[in-house]
């Protein structure tokens, strides 16, 4: 059975959020609601690692077998901030 929510978020994000889903063929409630799901493991659970984000991510990239994580993050940061 679906409910009404009232939520009170800023109007700027608010209409990000209403193009992200018009972008996605999805209604914003629908979107909400599947984060809702996600983030909420068993009744009164919250589950903080898994989000639909990184969902929808996960197994996106295949790391080469040789693949320092450690390495290339270090790379990363020392080409960005000096």
């Amino acid at each position: 059975m679906n409910t009404k929510l009232t939520l009170t978020i800023e109007q700027a994000l608010i209409e990000q959020a209403k193009k992200y889903a018009k972008g996605k063929g999805r209604s914003l409630s629908d979107i909400v609601g599947s984060y809702f799901k996600a983030i909420v493991k068993e009744e009164g659970v919250v589950n903080m690692e898994s989000t639909p984000i990184a969902d929808s991510l996960r197994g996106s990239f295949k790391k080469p077998k040789n693949f320092d994580y450690k390495k290339e993050l270090t790379e990363a940061l020392t080409e960005k901030y000096l």
